[in-house]
């Protein structure tokens, strides 16, 4: 079993291990830390990546958008476990 926590360093705390030990309970486990990329930075970090970001914000820009509602996004695409978007 994998699981990934993404979180603050100022949210670490014994509640935080607690968890990871019921989790994996009497394993082995690895644990690595790393800092988080930006988001921003990660999507733009390859060309192709780059290209299609900016080429979808022209579109908005030029009005080539879709727009529609949560809801509406919902019922297209579910929700089936109950997630909050």
């Amino acid at each position: 079993m994998t699981t990934t926590y993404h979180l603050n360093v100022n949210e670490l705390s014994v509640e935080v291990i607690n968890s990871i030990k019921a989790a994996f309970k009497d394993k082995v486990v690895d644990i690595t830390v790393s800092e988080a990329m930006d988001e921003t930075e990660y999507l733009l970090s390859s060309p192709a990546n780059r290209e299609s970001l900016e080429r979808s914000i022209q579109d908005l820009k030029e009005g080539k958008g879709i727009t529609f509602t949560l809801e509406e996004f919902q019922k297209k695409y579910g929700n089936d476990e109950g997630d909050n978007l």
